[in-house]
């Protein structure tokens, strides 16, 4: 058995190295496809020659950065595929059809179409939970789409509309990332959603805060839209949101109803690079306040503090006011007891 294996060995030795490649590199890294191939291969799933199935992680497939235009073969055991920073064009339904173990589906930076995605391409994909398509070429969000996906990642795309029955069921997400594409409308989408704690929907075309935005929202990014207000009792419902940011919208005074970010639990709210001309009020209990590059004219101390003492101040730790029509000057020397702890640029 022993003189049998080393003329194994010495017998592949050559081979490898006419090909200048290491035979042993499966061993310390994702190289070396044709090795991993058998490997894959003792089980009876063969490994694409374009792709890499690695001995030591045999459920993950890397096909990323290969150059591919179609979808490679994937065997039935693969659990996390690798497809992003390709030029492929197109999802069959026959494509994913024996993929119904997938968990990880990473296809972003290629060129799909939503056209080219075929409608029960998703429906077999019963335990996937994430989902990445950003910088394609799709016009809507896929169809059927699993109702196991915790995190969906479509944004750089040029979606204009996005309806209820296109995230209907989703009561598993949590990560939305709809940024930097063409959404005027997103109707009544969101209500469904009822896990979702980050919802990214900056650098679109959307004039309104969208209805109905999930209870349990922890980070909100409506930036870069031409939002110019904000609904009534627009937190009302969201008491575990701690992130706003709205900075490049079309905001003004009359805009923001009275006490709208007066609420406790907010950390940090962006409203810079908008129309505004007074310090909206906010709860003392916010940490980060970013205003710059606004109208503002008057440094309103009473928009930070009612009441000052040892115990009552302001919490804020960075307040930007830059870019305004204020200077150091109209700060009142009384805010360093309201603002003892705040950063203020001015």
């Amino acid at each position: 058995m022993f003189l049998a294996t080393i003329f194994f060995f010495s017998a592949l030795l050559p081979f490898s190295l006419s090909q200048q490649r290491d035979p042993f590199a499966w061993l310390y890294g994702r190289q070396g496809n044709a090795f991993a191939s058998l490997q894959a291969g003792t089980s009876g799933d063969q490994c694409p020659e374009e792709c890499d199935c690695p001995p030591t992680f045999p459920i993950a497939m890397y096909c990323d950065g290969r150059g591919l235009t179609a979808m490679p073969n994937v065997s039935a055991h693969i659990k996390y595929l690798y497809l992003q920073n390709n030029a492929i064009t197109a999802v069959p339904e026959s494509a994913l059809a024996n993929a119904t173990s997938l968990v990880w589906l990473m296809m972003h930076h290629n060129q799909l179409t939503s056209e080219a995605i075929d409608k029960k391409v998703f429906l077999k994909l019963k335990g996937l939970e994430r989902l990445y398509l950003q910088h394609n070429n799709l016009t809507s969000i896929p169809p059927n789409l699993p109702r196991s996906l915790r995190d969906l990642r479509i944004s750089h795309n040029n979606i204009e509309k996005v309806s209820p029955a296109d995230l209907e069921g989703m009561d598993n997400l949590t990560i939305l990332y709809l940024h930097d594409n063409a959404l005027t409308d997103m109707s009544t989408s969101l209500k469904a959603l009822t896990s979702l704690t980050l919802l990214d929907i900056s650098g679109n075309k959307l004039t309104k805060v969208p209805e109905a935005l999930p209870d349990h929202l922890h980070q909100l990014y409506l930036e870069s839209n031409s939002i110019d207000s904000v609904p009534e009792d627009f937190l009302g419902s969201l008491t575990q949101l701690q992130y706003i940011r709205m900075a490049n919208n079309q905001l003004t005074d009359k805009g923001i109803p009275p006490n709208t970010f007066n609420v406790t639990g907010l950390v940090e709210l962006d409203l810079s690079f908008n129309k505004l001309e007074r310090i909206p009020i906010v709860s003392t209990t916010l940490q980060h306040l970013y205003l710059q590059a606004n109208q503002i004219k008057e440094f309103t101390l009473g928009s930070f503090c009612n009441i000052v003492d040892v115990t009552n101040f302001s919490k804020l730790q960075t307040l930007r006011l830059d870019g305004n029509e204020i200077s150091r000057q109209d700060v009142p020397s009384e805010s360093s007891m309201c603002l003892r702890l705040a950063d203020i640029e001015v």
